[in-house]
């Protein structure tokens, strides 16, 4: 699936209303470039997940954590920086068994072994300074749902 992004408001209204069809147990890979929007498209799955704080990339910190709805943990990771996840990899192993959290993964080639077969894959491209297209990907139950919701939205 692709959809066309025109603006930074669009892109955080995307993923506010993917956001707001997830209820934990998800898994949603990012891939781009620096500057792609990833963390904007982040900051609006938040939103859909009821997260009150603001989000900040965790590209120094490496994950962070933010409490929402109905019991639902956002766990953000980037992995920018990192050749090698390390130990890292094990506690991406362990949230991902938490069907209560929704894990997001920026740069996701370091810990490419933890990754979940079920995973919504999103590729964001730059068009211009500010249109960005989105390609979609699923891999299994989980995923192929929100690809449909998406289909939808």
């Amino acid at each position: 699936m692709i959809i066309q992004i025109k603006s930074e408001d669009y892109m955080r209204a995307f993923g506010e209303s993917l956001g707001k069809l997830l209820y934990g147990g998800e898994f949603i890979e990012l891939i781009g470039d620096v500057g792609a929007g990833k963390t904007t498209f982040v900051k609006g799955l938040a939103v859909g997940l009821g997260v009150d704080e603001q989000v900040q990339s965790p590209s120094f910190t490496i994950n962070r954590v933010y409490n929402g709805r109905d019991n639902i943990i956002l766990s953000h990771y980037d992995f920018y920086r990192l050749e090698n996840a390390g130990i890292i990899e094990n506690e991406l192993e362990e949230v991902i068994k938490d069907a209560k959290t929704v894990v997001v993964v920026e740069w996701p080639g370091a810990v490419k072994k933890a990754l979940p077969t079920d995973r919504l894959s999103i590729s964001i491209n730059a068009q211009t300074e500010n249109s960005r297209e989105l390609t979609i990907n699923s891999g299994g139950t989980i995923s192929d749902r929100l690809v449909e919701c998406i289909g939808l939205l």
